[in-house]
């Protein structure tokens, strides 16, 4: 699919977790629309190789280094995204991690805490953050969640990761409320299996203890015979949901799997 040169023409964007996977994307894919976008990350490395995959600082786009669950550097973040911009159309909280999954008693207290941290106190800081940016002339906001947790519950382990993204999406509904007298829109993404490097921060143990003894037949996502779907596949639903085509789109997950969480859930 291809999205025109200008429907995001003179937009700002800010992407979180923008250094691989759905995050650079969806950042490629919001810059060939027309957008400037601010790339944020955990790691240097990664942000600089992204920003050159968008077009560089020449086309407008800038790159913030900051860990999402941490308070004081996504403060910091912010002064420097106030101090290139003065409004923010589109954001895109995307940043994660997988965690741990593990039976509940084999699951640290500082592991759970860990996944909290990143994906639920990480949203929550990203869009506190973020709203004297949106609320300047409204904005579309983006959550992404996961089919775990939300429609999918036979991945046995995965409880604190599960949990994350169901509260995003608890999340996103009650600020969609809160910030429509604003014109700001929120909406939730729910990915199923994505190619994505997800799985680089994933630690997985002991759960053959707890797996229900469960076969699905060939094939665990049913629309592409078993192969997972793409991040370039959710970026062009991301820039959907943040453009004016959604324009009377807030409060709604969307899920985005092939049919796998019909097939597994």
């Amino acid at each position: 699919m291809k999205i025109g040169e200008d429907t995001l023409a003179g937009k700002t964007a800010l992407v979180t977790g923008a250094g691989s996977g759905i995050g650079l994307a969806s950042a490629k894919l919001l810059a060939q629309a027309g957008a400037r976008v601010a790339l944020l990350g955990r790691t240097a490395d990664e942000l600089s190789d992204a920003l050159a995959e968008i077009g560089g600082k020449q086309a407008g786009h800038f790159i913030v280094k900051a860990d999402v669950g941490d308070e004081q550097e996504m403060a910091e973040a912010f002064k420097t995204v106030s101090s290139q911009w003065n409004h923010l159309d589109i954001l895109l909280v995307n940043a994660g991690i997988n965690g741990v999954w593990a039976p509940l008693d084999r699951m640290e207290v500082a592991e759970w805490d860990e996944t909290i941290r990143v994906n639920l106190r990480g949203t929550y800081l990203t869009t506190r953050n973020a709203l004297p940016l949106l609320k300047a002339r409204g904005a579309a906001v983006t959550i992404v969640s996961s089919v775990n947790g939300t429609r999918m519950f036979s991945n046995t382990g995965a409880t604190a990761y599960a949990c994350t993204k169901a509260a995003q999406v608890a999340f996103a509904k009650m600020i969609a409320l809160e910030l429509a007298k604003d014109r700001v829109r929120v909406n939730v993404i729910c990915p199923g299996a994505i190619d994505t490097k997800i799985d680089d921060s994933t630690e997985k143990r002991g759960l053959e203890d707890v797996r229900l003894p469960v076969e699905f037949p060939e094939g665990e996502i049913p629309l592409t015979d078993g192969e997972p779907g793409t991040a370039e596949q959710v970026a062009c639903l991301v820039w959907f949901l943040s453009s004016d085509a959604a324009s009377h789109i807030t409060g709604t997950e969307i899920f985005i799997e092939g049919a796998q969480s019909l097939l597994q859930g």
